[in-house]
């Protein structure tokens, strides 16, 4: 049997708009509602050998609302943005324009001061590859590191991350082992959402 990782993405701590480069904020009470709404369908999970989680509170609070207990792994956690942590892209675009405009172009650039695209891809990518055996897996993540690890596992450009549209608390499978990722869809993602989803122009 293949091993199986069941990304899961955290809950939303606040509205899309203000969504902020690591984000280190706990789940707002809409948050906490959403977990408590789709909370039945992702149970079975909890069921899985291995259970993760990002070190962000809501990547956190998310495993445990569902009851997965997870253990953090720094790994996933969020890719490091520097002086831009805390910011929204507006913000940093309101500051260093041509900075962003880089940054956005150039998957090898960190004019930020903090970690390039394609090195938190790696990051990420990495954790997949050194999972062990044939474990299922289940991991409670923050969009963006669901974001990283499709685009390893499609082996696709690392520009498609922007156009990757991954839901809160959507449930998004790979399966495989090192170097040989396949992305599995199934059954009937959380809140109707549809994990994996390609939109053009989502740069958070």
């Amino acid at each position: 049997m293949a091993l199986r990782v069941t990304f899961v993405a955290a809950a939303r701590g606040s509205p899309l708009l203000a969504e902020r480069f690591d984000d280190e904020r706990p789940l707002d009470r809409a948050g906490w509602d959403e977990v408590l709404r789709v909370a039945g369908s992702l149970l079975p999970l909890a069921a899985a050998e291995l259970r993760y989680c990002s070190p962000t509170p809501r990547s956190r609070a998310t495993g445990d609302a569902l009851g997965f207990a997870p253990l953090v792994q720094l790994a996933l956690r969020d890719c490091d943005m520097g002086r831009w942590r805390g910011l929204t892209l507006s913000e940093a675009m309101a500051h260093e324009p041509g900075a962003v405009d880089a940054w956005l172009a150039d998957p090898r650039s960190a004019p930020h001061g903090g970690e390039p695209l394609l090195g938190f891809i790696g990051r990420v990518g990495n954790w997949l590859d050194t999972r062990p055996g044939d474990d299922r897996i289940v991991a409670v993540a923050e969009p963006s590191v669901i974001r990283a690890a499709l685009v390893y596992v499609l082996k696709a450009p690392p520009s498609t991350y922007w156009n990757l549209d991954v839901h809160p608390l959507s449930a998004t499978a790979v399966t495989g082992g090192a170097g040989r990722w396949s992305l599995r869809f199934e059954g009937a993602p959380a809140q109707g959402t549809t994990p994996g989803v390609f939109r053009e122009g989502n740069p958070l």
